[in-house]
C-alpha cells in the first residue's frame, strides 16, 4: 500500500551475480581432480605455508618466521601448523586451492631447503629456506601480472 492506502505493484530485480555465483564460476573454470585452483585475484590467501613435522622446533620456527615475514611484507598468507601427517596436509592444501604453497619439513631443512609450488603445477621446486619469502613474493607478483586486463 502507498501513503494513501492504495495498492501498488511491487517491482523488484535480482541480477544473480553475487559472491556465491562468482566463486562457483571460478571453481568450475579453475579446478583439477584434487580440488580448487583459485585465481590469485579472488583467492582467500595468496600463499600457504605447510609445516610438515610441526613437532620439530626448527621446522615450526622456520615456518612461522616465513609466515610472519610474508605477512609483514603485505602478502596474504596462511600457516598450516596443525600436528598431523604431511599427506593429509597436502591433500587439504590442494582442496583449499591457495595459489602458492611453501612446504617446510625436517628433511628439507636438514639441507637448508624448503619447497615452493604453484597450486596449478604438479611439481614443486627446492629452494633455500632463507629465500622462501622472496621466492613467494616473486610468484605472487607473477600471478598478478598474468591476470587478464580488462
Amino acid at each position: 500500500l502507498d501513503a494513501a492506502g492504495k495498492e501498488q505493484a511491487c517491482l523488484m530485480g535480482c541480477y544473480g551475480i553475487g559472491i556465491n555465483r562468482i566463486m562457483a564460476s571460478a571453481i568450475e573454470l579453475y579446478h583439477d581432480e584434487n580440488g580448487i585452483i583459485w585465481p590469485i585475484s579472488i583467492a582467500p590467501f595468496e600463499v600457504l605455508i605447510t609445516s610438515v613435522n610441526q613437532d620439530d622446533a626448527e621446522v615450526a620456527a622456520t615456518a612461522e618466521k616465513i609466515y610472519n615475514e610474508l605477512k609483514t611484507s603485505g602478502v596474504d598468507a596462511l600457516l598450516d601448523d596443525r600436528i598431523m601427517r604431511g599427506g593429509g596436509k597436502f591433500k587439504d592444501a590442494d582442496l583449499l586451492g591457495v595459489p602458492v604453497r611453501i612446504t617446510v619439513g625436517r628433511r628439507g631443512l636438514a639441507g637448508g631447503n624448503a619447497e615452493i609450488k604453484l597450486r596449478r603445477d604438479s611439481e614443486s621446486q627446492n629452494i633455500a629456506a632463507d629465500t622462501a619469502v622472496a621466492e613467494a613474493q616473486k610468484l605472487v607478483e607473477k600471478l598478478y601480472e598474468e591476470l587478464p586486463s580488462e
